[in-house]
């Protein structure tokens, strides 16, 4: 009786699993992208650390033909329209024949990351929704992507539509905890912290979100980003370190006003106006270079602005337009701080090279789109989008000029005459991209070209082109015991992308 007991238990504990399991909806999605590509994405081709020496070195040593795939897959477990959660896993990249990440003869690597995993829920009665964990956080933004952010993050979001004009959305966010290594105080004020709100306006042809970001970034937080005011700047822009620091924390902030217009459809037209700032941290000793050895005591301050805009008109051929952006630069007086606006991850897509646009990957390192913030720059560009002669076929075509707004001056704060490449004066990292004076420039190219194979796949072939037009009169100095040979960057990169 009791072993009679004890099956009937278990048999209603199972019935009573199974129920609740019926209950959620399991949706899968995702994206595997197969990509083949050959091209050589770095600007500079040799580099000399003593001019004396006829020994030149190759600034990229990535091979010219390259292949590698990628796998993301979304799964949602969707109890209700009240409450789901929602894992993406990726494997990859994964270069083939290259064994760290699996690619090589075996491919048993462990390789799987987690991109996002968060839960979606709303409050019991009302229209208040919440989303908990780590998820994409993009800042609102139109005309070439966001400039300040737009990654994967740890956060918690909350949104109310208070009618179909007006919605409320507010974001706590930390990008960066626990990660100080330290000798002293190991984990110790190494956080950063964001808090956002934003206001989405949507009436009939407008659409305009404005929205506002403060931030708080202890000193020991990690350097990797390019906004926090606690690097060590030592061979990465200006040498030395910060000696007067005496904070715990400094402030942060941002501001954003993008607006569309589409009331003159099938005009469309977009403009993005940002502001950023970050408190001064203190002082630090910044090298001048020159005949002879001459210190500046530079401010960790950071404060600029950007200004963007697309004007475009949808015909049936496809859609010509124009934009542009201007950025605040570097006066060239480390003194008063840094004049460019800072940016957490940001990822610009006007264009595909020196930029985030088309699929935003490649095989290849020195391949990979630059998530530009357009920091120090300034450009002007012109598009079609979506031209077809071809059922199934599509082109896209851009072209964009890049010049510099930050002073010359600042190039004897470098420590080798083609850290342009990837310098940020202030220290802290290379997500800026290249570092561009008002005498530099590049001038970019590049052709998409899309196939629709079937419904859900799709052949890719991108085209791009990069005229080096960085002044060598400004960067390489008599003075310098290093030099460089310029060149300009290529890629040609056939991409297969299933989605599903």
């Amino acid at each position: 009786m009791k072993k009679l007991m004890t099956l009937a238990l278990a048999a209603g504990m199972l019935l009573g699993a199974a129920t609740g399991a019926s209950a959620i909806d399991f949706k899968a999605k995702g994206q595997w992208l197969m990509g083949f590509s050959a091209g050589d994405g770095s600007l500079v081709s040799h580099t000399k650390t003593n001019k004396a020496s006829n020994h030149n070195k190759a600034a990229d040593t990535d091979d010219i033909f390259s292949a590698s795939q990628r796998l993301r897959l979304q799964l949602d477990a969707v109890a209700s329209e009240a409450l789901s959660g929602t894992v993406f896993f990726e494997i990859g990249d994964t270069n083939w024949g290259k064994n760290s990440n699996g690619g090589a003869l075996g491919a048993d690597q462990k390789i799987v990351e987690v991109k996002n995993a968060y839960i979606d829920w709303m409050v019991p009665n009302t229209d208040l929704k919440f989303r908990m964990g780590i998820q994409g956080i993009q800042l609102p933004n139109v005309a070439g992507g966001s400039a300040i952010l737009d990654d994967d993050v740890a956060a918690i979001t909350a949104s109310y539509q208070f009618n179909e004009n007006v919605a409320l959305t507010a974001m706590w966010a930390r990008p960066y905890n626990d990660n100080y290594t330290g000798t002293d105080r190991v984990n110790y004020q190494d956080n950063m912290d964001l808090f956002a709100l934003m206001v989405p306006l949507t009436f009939d042809g407008v659409k305009v979100t404005p929205w506002a970001m403060y931030g708080m970034a202890g000193a020991n937080t990690n350097f990797l980003t390019s906004t926090s005011p606690y690097a060590r700047y030592i061979n990465n822009g200006f040498e030395g370190e910060d000696t007067t620091t005496g904070k715990a924390y400094g402030s942060m902030f941002w501001a954003g006003l993008p607006i569309s217009l589409t009331l003159w459809d099938p005009l469309n037209v977009e403009l993005d106006i940002n502001y950023g700032y970050v408190e001064s941290m203190g002082r630090y000793q910044a090298e001048r270079y020159g005949s002879a050895a001459d210190f500046r005591m530079g401010d960790t301050k950071r404060e600029g602005w950007l200004v963007k805009a697309l004007v475009e008109y949808k015909m049936d051929w496809g859609t010509p337009g124009i934009f542009g952006w201007y950025a605040s630069g570097d006066d060239g007086n480390v003194k008063n701080g840094s004049e460019r606006m800072p940016s957490i991850s940001g990822c610009g897509n006007f264009m595909s090279f020196m930029g985030d646009g088309n699929y935003g990957w490649s095989t290849s390192d020195s391949l990979y789109d630059r998530n530009m913030t357009y920091a120090g720059t300034w450009g002007i560009g012109l598009r079609i989008h979506d031209l077809s002669f071809v059922e199934d076929l599509k082109h896209s075509f851009r072209v964009a000029y890049w010049g510099g707004t930050n002073s010359p001056a600042m190039a004897k704060y470098v420590n080798s005459s083609y850290g342009w490449q990837n310098f940020n004066p202030d220290g802290y990292g290379e997500k800026d991209g290249p570092y561009l004076t008002t005498n530099d420039g590049l001038l970019e190219f590049n052709l998409v070209n899309s196939y629709q194979i079937y419904e859900n796949l799709e052949a890719n072939l991108e085209l791009g082109y990069i005229v080096n037009l960085v002044d060598d009169d400004t960067w390489k100095r008599s003075y310098r015991s290093d030099s460089y040979k310029k060149q300009d960057a290529w890629k040609a990169q056939l991409i297969f992308a299933y989605s599903f």
